[in-house]
């Protein structure tokens, strides 16, 4: 899980500091306030640690993508092409990682811990290129940092900031050549590990950031239209899409390999396709779901569902849009594998007040039962206040599972504003015209009305 973010000169984003990331994690705020360049600096990362391309710092424009960010003048701050691109973040292996030391002692312990952090900062590179200033991973104490020689831009050198001095590099014997550009933006090239006798477990990080984007997965805000039958020809996607294209191949899939959701100790595991079926039923949407072949053997398939124990089943095209738009948010909590950060574009589009509500339960139950992190951008006042009501009930979620924040644009740059929340659900630091001024609007209906009163009345 991401646990704290802070980044400088990205987008509209001046600068954001040691921004806490919780099991849930909501941006709201006005449109063009922001909130979407937070999710879109993980998605870039997501990509970049997937492309092909080892020497590109960061992948902004390949196609097929979940984001085109363009170059980078577009995505520096203000268009300021001499500005520095800087980040960093921190997250939880999970379970406690060491590292032996396998040059001396192999039974010693040189370090452990269960959070890693990384930081890089990059700026503009020869023609539309970018240039790696400087990268590090933080691991119990101590920096681990690659950084570009001054006047020396394609060189690099390997430092360790350590306080306590208890580890240091050692160089084979031989001159001391300097390294090479760094892979990517987060990696240590091969010849890291040929100059040093005692780096190689500098790959551990490298691999631990690896699989950390291999598990943030996003479902964007337009999804796709249903369809009168979807044909199935055996894939297993990642994901739903970013449209949720995909949401019928991956509930046909987990249904083929037999997937199950655990629902704690003592209570029987259900499929995904199962816990779907129940939560649409919950949030009144529907009676029963069912994804079945046209005919027997055939590889295309149709979803028909009730929408209550007495009407016939019908197909998903000609029910209420709703059902189409929140079907892939809800197989997504349960279908990404168990520790995964799930990050949501307005799950709310198309939904009626009391299912944005409800999608709230949703989200709070895929973090409990599911163990999954969820950072959703929204602007649902509905589903906020259920999510306020579930910390001030006590069962099962409280204010430290959670981190809200408005999100606003003031001049030239997006500001970001912690929203306090009390162990019983209360925002102690409302911000003004959170949702818009709902008393103003009800103040001039009033008057409005008053005046129409006092005319008709004089008629």
């Amino acid at each position: 899980m991401i646990t704290k973010l802070s980044l400088t000169n990205f987008k509209s984003w001046r600068e954001i500091r040691d921004m806490r990331l919780a099991p849930i994690t909501g941006l709201f705020g006005t449109n063009s306030s922001g909130k979407t360049s937070i999710l879109q600096l993980l998605l870039m990362l997501k990509r970049t640690t997937e492309s092909p391309d080892r020497f590109q710092p960061l992948e902004l424009s390949i196609q097929p993508s979940l984001v085109d960010l363009g170059t980078f003048k577009d995505i520096i701050h203000a268009h300021d092409a001499n500005a520095v691109l800087d980040w960093a973040f921190e997250w939880s292996l999970g379970k406690p990682h060491r590292i032996l030391d396998a040059e001396g002692d192999p039974h010693k312990v040189l370090f452990q811990g269960q959070k890693l952090g990384f930081s890089c900062a990059i700026d503009r590179g020869e023609g539309n290129g970018m240039h790696v200033r400087r990268f590090s991973y933080e691991f119990d104490g101590c920096e681990f940092v690659y950084e570009s020689i001054a006047g020396k831009n394609s060189e690099y050198r390997l430092d360790l900031r350590d306080e306590g001095s208890r580890f240091k590099f050692k160089r084979y014997k031989g001159r001391a050549w300097n390294l090479p550009e760094p892979v990517k933006c987060y990696g240590y090239p091969d010849q890291t590990y040929g100059y040093f006798q005692n780096a190689g477990f500098l790959s551990d990080f490298q691999f631990y950031l690896v699989k950390l984007f291999e598990r943030v997965f996003y479902l964007g805000p337009l999804r796709a239209y249903p369809i009168r039958q979807y044909l199935w020809g055996g894939a297993q996607p990642a994901d739903m899409g970013p449209s949720g294209e995909h949401v019928i191949d991956a509930i046909l899939s987990s249904r083929e390999r037999g997937v199950t959701i655990s629902r704690g100790s003592g209570k029987p595991k259900t499929t995904v396709e199962q816990y779907v079926a129940e939560w649409l039923k919950k949030l009144g949407l529907i009676y029963d779901f069912q994804i079945m072949p046209v005919s027997e053997g055939s590889n295309l398939y149709q979803v028909r569902v009730r929408k209550t124990e007495a009407s016939p089943p019908v197909l998903i095209t000609d029910v209420g849009f709703g059902i189409s738009q929140i079907l892939p948010v809800i197989t997504l909590c349960y279908y990404v594998p168990e520790g995964s950060t799930i990050l949501l574009e307005q799950p709310e589009i198309h939904l009626h007040p009391s299912v944005q509500a409800g999608l709230a339960d949703v989200l709070i139950d895929a973090m409990r039962v599911h163990k999954v992190q969820i950072i959703v951008e929204s602007h649902s006042e509905h589903l906020l206040r259920r999510i306020q009501r579930r910390i001030a009930e006590g069962k099962g979620l409280s204010d430290e599972d959670v981190a809200l924040y408005f999100c606003r644009f003031d001049g030239d740059e997006s500001l970001l504003d912690p929203l306090e929340l009390d162990p019983y659900g209360n925002i102690t630091n409302w911000p003004k015209d959170f949702f818009g001024n709902e008393f103003e609007e009800m103040a001039r209906t009033t008057m409005a009305a008053m005046r129409r009163k006092m005319k008709a009345s004089r008629s």
